[in-house]
């Protein structure tokens, strides 16, 4: 259901992050899969402001702004793939990829320790040829 100003009432979701479902809004987070301070640390720092805000809430992709449970959000914070990775080990494929694309998209920077954590997760991957 919807309330005042579209904001949900109710209803369930299942973000992907940690495989379980999720009743009500109060749980769920809006998150970027690339954090703005991971955005601004990889080349957004030299974007200007409209670009950043554009960033910011950018819906033209479904991977850059997804609905995550809040626990999962706040364990990740500002993180990358070398030092989080999504609870649920089933997503984890998913995640590498989709944060690969999200920095390409936008043209922003993979350091070497980002590389081989990818590198490193896509080996386990069914499906996907080893980097």
């Amino acid at each position: 259901m919807q309330g005042e100003r579209c904001t949900p009432t109710e209803g369930e979701w299942y973000p992907p992050d940690d495989d379980r479902c999720i009743s009500g809004p109060r749980g769920l987070d809006i998150d970027h899969l690339v954090p703005l301070a991971e955005a601004w640390d990889s080349g957004a720092s030299a974007w200007t402001a409209a670009v950043r805000e554009a960033y910011a809430n950018d819906l033209g992709d479904d991977r850059a702004l997804i609905a995550v449970s809040a626990a999962s959000n706040r364990s990740k914070a500002d993180q990358d793939p070398t030092t989080w990775l999504p609870p649920a080990a089933g997503y984890r494929c998913t995640y590498v990829t989709d944060w690969v694309a999200d920095k390409t998209r936008r043209g922003l920077t993979i350091d070497a320790a980002e590389h081989d954590a990818r590198a490193d997760q896509l080996c386990k991957c069914p499906n996907t040829p080893s980097p």
